[in-house]
Protein backbone atom coordinates (compact mmCIF):
# COMPACT_ATOMS: atom_id res chain seq x y z
CA UNK A 1 0.00 0.00 0.00
CA UNK A 2 2.58 2.47 0.89
CA UNK A 3 4.52 1.19 -2.15
CA UNK A 4 1.58 1.99 -4.25
CA UNK A 5 0.78 5.54 -2.73
CA UNK A 6 4.48 6.50 -3.28
CA UNK A 7 4.07 5.29 -6.86
CA UNK A 8 1.20 7.53 -7.57
CA UNK A 9 3.08 10.32 -5.47
CA UNK A 10 6.30 10.23 -7.85
CA UNK A 11 4.07 9.61 -11.32
CA UNK A 12 1.99 12.74 -9.98
CA UNK A 13 5.25 15.33 -9.76
CA UNK A 14 5.90 13.86 -13.25
CA UNK A 15 3.15 14.49 -14.60
CA UNK A 16 3.08 17.97 -12.94
CA UNK A 17 6.62 18.91 -13.65
CA UNK A 18 5.86 18.12 -17.37
CA UNK A 19 3.38 20.77 -17.36
CA UNK A 20 4.81 23.34 -15.44
CA UNK A 21 8.09 25.29 -16.86
CA UNK A 22 10.10 25.28 -14.21
CA UNK A 23 13.48 26.30 -16.26
CA UNK A 24 11.98 30.15 -16.97
CA UNK A 25 14.95 32.72 -15.32
CA UNK A 26 13.98 36.44 -15.23
CA UNK A 27 17.21 36.96 -14.23
CA UNK A 28 18.69 35.98 -17.42
CA UNK A 29 15.59 38.04 -19.31
CA UNK A 30 16.42 41.70 -21.63
CA UNK A 31 15.76 44.63 -19.51
CA UNK A 32 15.73 47.64 -21.72
CA UNK A 33 13.22 47.91 -24.53
CA UNK A 34 10.86 45.08 -24.56
CA UNK A 35 9.50 45.69 -28.12
CA UNK A 36 9.59 41.97 -29.81
CA UNK A 37 10.07 40.58 -26.40
CA UNK A 38 10.31 37.00 -25.52
CA UNK A 39 12.32 34.64 -23.07
CA UNK A 40 15.87 33.60 -24.24
CA UNK A 41 14.91 29.95 -23.23
CA UNK A 42 14.17 29.00 -26.65
CA UNK A 43 11.42 26.84 -26.29
CA UNK A 44 9.59 29.28 -23.87
CA UNK A 45 6.87 32.16 -25.40
CA UNK A 46 4.64 34.62 -24.10
CA UNK A 47 0.96 34.53 -24.72
CA UNK A 48 -2.40 36.72 -23.94
CA UNK A 49 -0.80 39.57 -22.42
CA UNK A 50 -2.42 41.37 -19.26
CA UNK A 51 -1.19 44.48 -18.84
CA UNK A 52 -2.06 46.98 -15.54
CA UNK A 53 -1.09 50.32 -13.94
CA UNK A 54 -0.82 51.05 -10.06
CA UNK A 55 1.06 53.48 -8.54
CA UNK A 56 3.17 54.60 -10.95
CA UNK A 57 4.07 50.76 -12.48
CA UNK A 58 3.38 49.73 -15.17
CA UNK A 59 2.64 45.81 -14.88
CA UNK A 60 2.73 43.21 -17.54
CA UNK A 61 1.29 39.59 -16.59
CA UNK A 62 1.49 37.63 -19.69
CA UNK A 63 1.06 33.56 -20.53
CA UNK A 64 3.79 31.92 -20.15
CA UNK A 65 4.05 28.79 -22.96
CA UNK A 66 6.36 25.87 -23.42
CA UNK A 67 5.57 24.41 -26.60
CA UNK A 68 2.29 26.06 -28.71
CA UNK A 69 0.10 25.82 -26.21
CA UNK A 70 0.56 21.64 -26.26
CA UNK A 71 1.36 21.40 -22.29
CA UNK A 72 -1.14 18.43 -20.58
CA UNK A 73 -2.70 17.24 -24.04
CA UNK A 74 -2.99 20.94 -25.56
CA UNK A 75 -4.53 22.10 -22.69
CA UNK A 76 -1.86 24.60 -22.28
CA UNK A 77 -0.43 24.41 -19.24
CA UNK A 78 0.12 27.88 -18.71
CA UNK A 79 1.13 30.24 -15.99
CA UNK A 80 1.13 34.44 -15.48
CA UNK A 81 4.56 35.52 -15.81
CA UNK A 82 5.15 39.31 -14.46
CA UNK A 83 7.43 41.95 -15.80
CA UNK A 84 7.04 45.55 -14.20
CA UNK A 85 8.70 49.03 -15.27
CA UNK A 86 8.26 52.46 -13.97
CA UNK A 87 9.22 54.22 -17.53
CA UNK A 88 8.12 51.63 -20.39
CA UNK A 89 11.78 51.52 -20.64
CA UNK A 90 13.54 49.47 -18.18
CA UNK A 91 12.27 46.41 -17.13
CA UNK A 92 12.21 43.92 -14.04
CA UNK A 93 11.48 40.19 -14.54
CA UNK A 94 9.93 38.37 -11.50
CA UNK A 95 9.20 34.40 -11.26
CA UNK A 96 5.95 32.65 -11.91
CA UNK A 97 3.02 34.75 -10.12
CA UNK A 98 0.39 32.58 -10.52
CA UNK A 99 1.23 29.08 -11.37
CA UNK A 100 -0.11 25.31 -11.13
CA UNK A 101 -0.74 24.25 -8.20
CA UNK A 102 -3.07 21.21 -8.27
CA UNK A 103 -3.17 18.02 -10.92
CA UNK A 104 -6.31 19.16 -11.80
CA UNK A 105 -5.38 22.67 -13.16
CA UNK A 106 -4.10 22.39 -16.86
CA UNK A 107 -3.78 25.74 -17.21
CA UNK A 108 -3.97 29.45 -15.78
CA UNK A 109 -5.98 30.62 -18.22
CA UNK A 110 -6.10 34.86 -19.45
CA UNK A 111 -7.31 37.27 -16.55
CA UNK A 112 -7.54 40.53 -14.69
CA UNK A 113 -6.14 42.53 -12.15
CA UNK A 114 -7.66 45.00 -9.21
CA UNK A 115 -6.45 46.77 -6.62
CA UNK A 116 -8.82 46.78 -3.67
CA UNK A 117 -7.59 47.74 0.17
CA UNK A 118 -4.23 47.28 -0.59
CA UNK A 119 -3.87 44.25 -1.88
CA UNK A 120 -3.61 42.57 -5.50
CA UNK A 121 -6.88 40.60 -6.99
CA UNK A 122 -6.19 38.17 -9.47
CA UNK A 123 -9.13 37.26 -11.63
CA UNK A 124 -8.51 33.62 -14.03
CA UNK A 125 -9.86 30.97 -15.62
CA UNK A 126 -9.32 27.48 -14.88
CA UNK A 127 -9.23 25.01 -17.83
CA UNK A 128 -9.90 21.31 -16.45
CA UNK A 129 -11.53 18.00 -17.53
CA UNK A 130 -14.25 16.82 -15.76
CA UNK A 131 -16.64 13.83 -16.66
CA UNK A 132 -13.93 13.15 -19.16
CA UNK A 133 -14.82 16.80 -21.13
CA UNK A 134 -12.70 20.35 -21.02
CA UNK A 135 -14.44 22.56 -18.98
CA UNK A 136 -13.80 26.34 -17.81
CA UNK A 137 -14.24 28.16 -14.98
CA UNK A 138 -13.81 31.23 -12.86
CA UNK A 139 -10.77 31.22 -9.84
CA UNK A 140 -9.43 33.98 -8.10
CA UNK A 141 -6.42 34.46 -5.81
CA UNK A 142 -4.85 37.33 -3.98
CA UNK A 143 -1.26 38.87 -3.65
CA UNK A 144 0.20 41.19 -0.39
CA UNK A 145 3.13 41.66 -1.83
CA UNK A 146 2.55 44.23 -4.89
CA UNK A 147 0.90 41.92 -7.57
CA UNK A 148 4.23 39.56 -7.40
CA UNK A 149 3.09 36.46 -6.20
CA UNK A 150 -0.47 34.76 -5.50
CA UNK A 151 -2.15 32.74 -3.15
CA UNK A 152 -5.42 31.16 -4.56
CA UNK A 153 -8.91 31.50 -2.36
CA UNK A 154 -11.68 29.10 -1.35
CA UNK A 155 -13.85 28.75 -3.20
CA UNK A 156 -12.44 27.49 -5.76
CA UNK A 157 -13.70 27.87 -8.48
CA UNK A 158 -15.81 30.31 -7.16
CA UNK A 159 -18.08 30.60 -10.28
CA UNK A 160 -18.69 28.08 -12.77
CA UNK A 161 -20.56 28.74 -16.67
CA UNK A 162 -24.48 29.60 -16.17
CA UNK A 163 -26.90 26.94 -17.22
CA UNK A 164 -27.08 28.80 -20.73
CA UNK A 165 -23.43 29.03 -21.82
CA UNK A 166 -20.71 26.13 -23.01
CA UNK A 167 -18.45 25.10 -19.74
CA UNK A 168 -15.74 24.61 -22.29
CA UNK A 169 -16.13 28.69 -23.53
CA UNK A 170 -16.46 30.44 -20.18
CA UNK A 171 -13.31 32.28 -19.55
CA UNK A 172 -10.90 35.41 -19.30
CA UNK A 173 -12.66 37.65 -16.74
CA UNK A 174 -11.89 41.28 -17.27
CA UNK A 175 -12.76 43.26 -13.31
CA UNK A 176 -12.94 46.76 -13.32
CA UNK A 177 -15.03 48.40 -9.94
CA UNK A 178 -16.92 51.47 -11.46
CA UNK A 179 -18.09 55.13 -10.03
CA UNK A 180 -20.32 53.83 -7.89
CA UNK A 181 -17.93 51.32 -6.38
CA UNK A 182 -19.69 47.72 -7.45
CA UNK A 183 -17.23 45.79 -8.81
CA UNK A 184 -18.15 43.55 -12.12
CA UNK A 185 -16.39 41.15 -14.25
CA UNK A 186 -16.79 40.60 -18.27
CA UNK A 187 -16.32 36.85 -19.20
CA UNK A 188 -16.23 35.15 -22.55
CA UNK A 189 -19.02 32.71 -23.27
CA UNK A 190 -20.92 31.02 -25.78
CA UNK A 191 -24.40 30.37 -25.67
CA UNK A 192 -25.89 26.66 -26.22
CA UNK A 193 -28.96 27.98 -27.94
CA UNK A 194 -27.98 30.85 -29.67
CA UNK A 195 -31.25 32.81 -31.40
CA UNK A 196 -29.41 32.30 -34.92
CA UNK A 197 -26.96 29.36 -35.03
CA UNK A 198 -23.68 30.48 -35.30
CA UNK A 199 -24.31 33.84 -33.29
CA UNK A 200 -23.66 32.54 -29.78
CA UNK A 201 -20.43 34.97 -28.33
CA UNK A 202 -21.06 36.96 -25.66
CA UNK A 203 -19.83 38.45 -22.38
CA UNK A 204 -21.66 37.27 -19.08
CA UNK A 205 -22.03 40.32 -17.06
CA UNK A 206 -21.18 39.81 -13.55
CA UNK A 207 -21.39 42.04 -10.58
CA UNK A 208 -20.36 41.94 -6.96
CA UNK A 209 -20.32 44.62 -3.85
CA UNK A 210 -16.73 42.59 -2.39
CA UNK A 211 -15.10 40.77 -5.41
CA UNK A 212 -16.04 37.77 -3.18
CA UNK A 213 -20.12 36.89 -3.97
CA UNK A 214 -21.14 37.25 -7.66
CA UNK A 215 -24.63 37.68 -9.46
CA UNK A 216 -25.45 37.74 -13.10
CA UNK A 217 -26.70 40.73 -14.86
CA UNK A 218 -27.77 41.47 -18.31
CA UNK A 219 -25.16 40.65 -21.07
CA UNK A 220 -22.84 43.26 -22.57
CA UNK A 221 -22.13 41.95 -25.56
CA UNK A 222 -24.62 39.00 -27.44
CA UNK A 223 -25.03 37.60 -31.02
CA UNK A 224 -21.40 37.34 -31.84
CA UNK A 225 -20.01 34.64 -34.09
CA UNK A 226 -16.90 33.02 -32.10
CA UNK A 227 -16.20 33.86 -28.40
CA UNK A 228 -15.42 37.43 -27.54
CA UNK A 229 -11.79 36.55 -25.68
CA UNK A 230 -9.98 38.29 -23.38
CA UNK A 231 -12.03 41.59 -23.00
CA UNK A 232 -11.08 44.55 -22.04
CA UNK A 233 -12.91 47.80 -20.85
CA UNK A 234 -12.40 51.61 -19.80
CA UNK A 235 -13.17 55.25 -20.11
CA UNK A 236 -11.57 57.73 -21.79
CA UNK A 237 -12.81 61.39 -22.01
CA UNK A 238 -16.48 60.92 -21.78
CA UNK A 239 -16.28 58.13 -24.00
CA UNK A 240 -16.49 54.48 -22.81
CA UNK A 241 -14.46 51.67 -24.49
CA UNK A 242 -14.90 47.98 -24.69
CA UNK A 243 -12.46 45.61 -26.57
CA UNK A 244 -12.81 42.28 -27.49
CA UNK A 245 -11.34 39.29 -29.53
CA UNK A 246 -12.51 37.12 -31.91
CA UNK A 247 -10.41 34.53 -33.61
CA UNK A 248 -7.46 36.35 -32.26
CA UNK A 249 -8.62 39.69 -33.90
CA UNK A 250 -8.76 42.40 -31.81
CA UNK A 251 -11.99 44.69 -31.81
CA UNK A 252 -13.47 47.65 -30.15
CA UNK A 253 -17.15 49.21 -29.94
CA UNK A 254 -17.26 52.77 -28.20
CA UNK A 255 -20.36 54.06 -26.28
CA UNK A 256 -21.71 57.87 -24.18
CA UNK A 257 -22.76 55.51 -21.94
CA UNK A 258 -21.24 52.37 -19.46
CA UNK A 259 -22.63 49.32 -20.79
CA UNK A 260 -23.96 50.96 -24.78
CA UNK A 261 -25.87 50.73 -26.70
CA UNK A 262 -22.51 50.31 -28.35
CA UNK A 263 -20.95 52.73 -31.55
CA UNK A 264 -19.16 50.28 -34.35
CA UNK A 265 -16.14 52.86 -35.31
CA UNK A 266 -15.59 52.98 -38.86
CA UNK A 267 -12.28 51.58 -38.61
CA UNK A 268 -10.70 48.80 -36.43
CA UNK A 269 -6.87 49.68 -35.58
CA UNK A 270 -6.74 46.78 -33.69
CA UNK A 271 -7.10 44.64 -36.28
CA UNK A 272 -3.29 42.67 -37.35
CA UNK A 273 -3.79 39.19 -37.54
CA UNK A 274 -0.92 38.69 -36.50
CA UNK A 275 -1.29 40.66 -33.16
CA UNK A 276 -3.16 38.61 -31.32
CA UNK A 277 -5.69 39.51 -28.19
CA UNK A 278 -4.32 43.61 -27.67
CA UNK A 279 -5.20 44.56 -24.00
CA UNK A 280 -4.52 47.80 -22.77
CA UNK A 281 -3.46 49.65 -19.47
CA UNK A 282 -2.37 53.26 -18.77
CA UNK A 283 0.84 54.50 -18.56
CA UNK A 284 2.10 57.10 -16.17
CA UNK A 285 1.35 60.15 -18.02
CA UNK A 286 -1.70 58.90 -18.95
CA UNK A 287 -1.30 58.06 -22.36
CA UNK A 288 -2.95 54.02 -23.04
CA UNK A 289 -1.04 51.67 -24.23
CA UNK A 290 -2.09 48.26 -26.13
CA UNK A 291 0.04 45.11 -25.48
CA UNK A 292 -0.34 41.76 -27.77
CA UNK A 293 1.05 39.19 -29.00
CA UNK A 294 2.72 37.83 -32.32
CA UNK A 295 2.15 34.40 -32.48
CA UNK A 296 5.35 31.82 -34.42
CA UNK A 297 3.73 29.89 -37.19
CA UNK A 298 3.63 26.24 -38.45
CA UNK A 299 6.83 24.72 -39.31
CA UNK A 300 8.60 28.32 -39.26
CA UNK A 301 7.56 28.93 -43.05
CA UNK A 302 6.14 32.16 -44.40
CA UNK A 303 2.37 30.97 -45.48
CA UNK A 304 1.80 28.56 -42.53
CA UNK A 305 -0.54 29.24 -40.06
CA UNK A 306 -0.15 30.66 -36.49
CA UNK A 307 1.12 29.16 -33.43
CA UNK A 308 0.38 29.84 -30.00
CA UNK A 309 2.62 31.97 -28.13
CA UNK A 310 5.48 34.03 -29.71
CA UNK A 311 6.89 37.89 -29.31
CA UNK A 312 5.51 40.23 -26.80
CA UNK A 313 3.79 43.86 -29.23
CA UNK A 314 2.79 46.95 -27.81
CA UNK A 315 1.13 50.15 -28.97
CA UNK A 316 0.29 53.26 -28.15
CA UNK A 317 -3.31 54.22 -28.17
CA UNK A 318 -4.47 57.47 -29.53
CA UNK A 319 -8.12 59.08 -29.78
CA UNK A 320 -9.35 61.56 -31.55
CA UNK A 321 -11.82 64.38 -31.07
CA UNK A 322 -15.01 62.45 -32.08
CA UNK A 323 -13.79 59.88 -30.01
CA UNK A 324 -12.28 56.87 -32.15
CA UNK A 325 -9.11 55.24 -31.32
CA UNK A 326 -5.80 55.01 -33.36
CA UNK A 327 -2.46 53.01 -33.11
CA UNK A 328 1.36 53.74 -33.29
CA UNK A 329 4.61 52.62 -32.39
CA UNK A 330 5.60 53.07 -28.20
CA UNK A 331 8.93 55.08 -28.69
CA UNK A 332 9.86 53.53 -25.28
CA UNK A 333 9.79 50.32 -25.97
CA UNK A 334 11.24 50.25 -29.73
CA UNK A 335 14.92 48.64 -30.09
CA UNK A 336 18.17 50.11 -29.67
CA UNK A 337 19.31 52.07 -32.85
CA UNK A 338 21.49 54.60 -34.63
CA UNK A 339 21.06 55.89 -37.58
CA UNK A 340 23.71 55.35 -40.74
CA UNK A 341 23.85 56.49 -44.33
CA UNK A 342 21.79 55.25 -46.77
CA UNK A 343 22.92 53.17 -49.41
CA UNK A 344 22.81 54.80 -53.41
CA UNK A 345 19.42 54.43 -54.70
CA UNK A 346 19.47 52.58 -58.09
CA UNK A 347 17.27 53.22 -60.71
CA UNK A 348 16.74 50.57 -63.58
CA UNK A 349 15.81 52.36 -67.52
CA UNK A 350 16.44 50.84 -70.49
CA UNK A 351 19.66 52.11 -70.88
CA UNK A 352 20.90 50.54 -67.90
CA UNK A 353 21.84 51.61 -64.10
CA UNK A 354 21.15 54.73 -63.11
CA UNK A 355 21.97 56.03 -59.63
CA UNK A 356 19.79 58.92 -57.67
CA UNK A 357 19.49 61.21 -55.47
CA UNK A 358 17.81 61.13 -51.95
CA UNK A 359 14.61 61.52 -53.59
CA UNK A 360 13.20 58.85 -55.28
CA UNK A 361 10.39 59.82 -58.45
CA UNK A 362 8.98 56.95 -60.10
CA UNK A 363 6.50 57.63 -63.17
CA UNK A 364 4.98 54.25 -64.10
CA UNK A 365 1.72 55.53 -65.28
CA UNK A 366 1.88 52.59 -68.29
CA UNK A 367 2.86 50.05 -66.06
CA UNK A 368 5.27 49.45 -63.08
CA UNK A 369 8.81 51.46 -61.83
CA UNK A 370 11.43 50.48 -59.78
CA UNK A 371 14.14 51.63 -57.66
CA UNK A 372 16.65 49.60 -55.26
CA UNK A 373 18.67 50.17 -52.58
CA UNK A 374 21.58 46.98 -51.54
CA UNK A 375 23.42 46.09 -48.26
CA UNK A 376 21.04 47.37 -45.67
CA UNK A 377 21.97 46.24 -42.01
CA UNK A 378 20.77 42.94 -41.37
CA UNK A 379 17.86 44.68 -38.71
CA UNK A 380 16.95 47.78 -39.28
CA UNK A 381 14.76 50.86 -38.60
CA UNK A 382 13.20 52.73 -42.46
CA UNK A 383 11.52 55.33 -42.44
CA UNK A 384 9.75 58.30 -44.87
CA UNK A 385 7.58 60.62 -46.83
CA UNK A 386 5.43 58.31 -49.66
CA UNK A 387 3.64 61.37 -52.03
CA UNK A 388 1.27 60.13 -54.48
CA UNK A 389 0.71 62.41 -57.88
CA UNK A 390 -2.51 61.61 -58.44
CA UNK A 391 -4.25 58.51 -58.69
CA UNK A 392 -2.70 55.18 -58.51
CA UNK A 393 -3.03 51.21 -58.34
CA UNK A 394 -0.25 50.48 -55.72
CA UNK A 395 2.57 51.90 -54.19
CA UNK A 396 4.73 50.29 -51.89
CA UNK A 397 8.23 48.57 -51.42
CA UNK A 398 9.70 44.92 -51.37
CA UNK A 399 11.37 44.23 -48.13
CA UNK A 400 14.09 41.37 -47.36
CA UNK A 401 14.70 41.36 -51.10
CA UNK A 402 17.74 40.14 -53.15
CA UNK A 403 18.50 41.96 -56.32
CA UNK A 404 21.28 40.17 -57.75
CA UNK A 405 19.42 37.00 -56.98
CA UNK A 406 16.43 38.61 -58.70
CA UNK A 407 14.38 37.74 -55.62
CA UNK A 408 11.84 40.49 -54.86
CA UNK A 409 11.23 39.53 -50.78
CA UNK A 410 8.53 40.61 -48.91
CA UNK A 411 5.62 42.91 -50.65
CA UNK A 412 4.06 46.05 -48.87
CA UNK A 413 1.44 47.77 -50.54
CA UNK A 414 -0.28 51.01 -50.18
CA UNK A 415 -3.74 50.62 -52.09
CA UNK A 416 -5.37 54.03 -51.60
CA UNK A 417 -8.51 52.48 -54.04
CA UNK A 418 -9.15 49.86 -51.94
CA UNK A 419 -8.56 51.55 -48.48
CA UNK A 420 -5.92 48.63 -47.19
CA UNK A 421 -2.27 48.06 -46.40
CA UNK A 422 -0.44 44.91 -47.86
CA UNK A 423 2.22 43.26 -45.60
CA UNK A 424 2.86 40.21 -47.86
CA UNK A 425 0.41 37.60 -47.20
CA UNK A 426 -1.50 39.58 -44.21
CA UNK A 427 -3.35 43.02 -44.64
CA UNK A 428 -5.79 45.94 -42.89
CA UNK A 429 -8.79 47.41 -44.05
CA UNK A 430 -10.25 50.61 -43.85
CA UNK A 431 -6.97 52.76 -43.87
CA UNK A 432 -7.94 56.08 -44.94
CA UNK A 433 -5.56 59.01 -46.27
CA UNK A 434 -3.46 56.79 -48.65
CA UNK A 435 -4.34 59.09 -51.97
CA UNK A 436 -2.77 61.77 -49.68
CA UNK A 437 1.48 62.59 -48.56
CA UNK A 438 2.17 59.29 -45.87
CA UNK A 439 4.79 58.55 -43.40
CA UNK A 440 5.83 55.36 -43.51
CA UNK A 441 7.71 53.77 -40.36
CA UNK A 442 8.90 50.52 -40.95
CA UNK A 443 11.14 47.89 -38.79
CA UNK A 444 12.36 44.71 -39.77
CA UNK A 445 14.43 42.96 -37.13
CA UNK A 446 14.59 38.97 -37.67
CA UNK A 447 11.61 37.12 -38.62
CA UNK A 448 9.27 40.25 -37.88
CA UNK A 449 8.07 42.88 -40.19
CA UNK A 450 6.11 45.86 -38.34
CA UNK A 451 5.28 48.86 -39.68
CA UNK A 452 2.81 52.00 -38.55
CA UNK A 453 1.59 54.35 -41.17
CA UNK A 454 0.99 57.92 -40.51
CA UNK A 455 1.21 57.44 -36.87
CA UNK A 456 -2.33 56.22 -37.24
CA UNK A 457 -2.12 52.35 -37.97
CA UNK A 458 -0.09 49.56 -37.32
CA UNK A 459 0.76 46.04 -39.48
CA UNK A 460 2.80 43.23 -38.67
CA UNK A 461 3.96 40.18 -39.76
CA UNK A 462 6.14 37.20 -39.19
CA UNK A 463 8.13 36.36 -42.17
CA UNK A 464 11.25 33.75 -41.32
CA UNK A 465 11.76 32.29 -45.13
CA UNK A 466 13.62 35.09 -46.98
CA UNK A 467 16.87 36.65 -45.80
CA UNK A 468 17.55 39.24 -47.99
CA UNK A 469 19.62 42.61 -47.56
CA UNK A 470 18.11 45.19 -50.25
CA UNK A 471 15.03 46.60 -50.70
CA UNK A 472 12.95 48.25 -53.47
CA UNK A 473 10.53 50.75 -54.31
CA UNK A 474 7.79 50.54 -56.78
CA UNK A 475 4.92 52.39 -58.22
CA UNK A 476 2.20 50.32 -60.42
CA UNK A 477 0.29 52.61 -62.81
CA UNK A 478 0.08 56.05 -61.50
CA UNK A 479 3.05 58.35 -59.90
CA UNK A 480 4.72 59.08 -56.49
CA UNK A 481 7.78 60.66 -54.78
CA UNK A 482 9.67 58.65 -51.63
CA UNK A 483 11.82 61.23 -49.96
CA UNK A 484 13.16 62.15 -46.76
CA UNK A 485 14.30 58.83 -46.24
CA UNK A 486 15.95 57.49 -43.36
CA UNK A 487 17.56 54.62 -42.16
CA UNK A 488 18.52 53.33 -38.61
CA UNK A 489 20.77 50.15 -37.45
CA UNK A 490 19.16 47.96 -34.82
CA UNK A 491 21.67 47.35 -32.51
CA UNK A 492 21.61 44.19 -30.93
Amino acid sequence: MKKSVLSAAFLFMIALSSAQVRDYNPQVQPTERLQYFKPVENHLFPGDCMPYNHNGTFYLYWLLDEGHHSGLGGLGGHQWALSTSEDLVHWKHYPVALGIDEEWEKSICTGSVIVEDGKFYAFYSTRVVGDGRVQEQLSYAISEDGGKTYIKQQPNPFYTAPAECVSRDFRDPKVFKDKDGKFHLFVSGYRKSPEISGFGGYLVHLVSDDLKNWTETVPVLDGQVAVPECSDYFEWNGWYYLIYSTGSDTYYVMSRKPYGPWQYPPSQPFVESWANVYKTALANDGRRIAVAFIPGKWNNKDNEGGVFGGNILFREVGQKKDGTLYTRFLPEVLPRMIEVKNPVVRMSDKNGIVESAGMVKLDAANGTQAAFMENLPENYRLTMDVVPRGNYDEIGLFLRASVRNNNRGYKFELNANKRLVLLQNTLIYGVDGLDKPVKLDIIVKGDIIDANIDGRRCIVNRLPEQKGRDLYFFTKNGNSVFKNIRLYKIEE
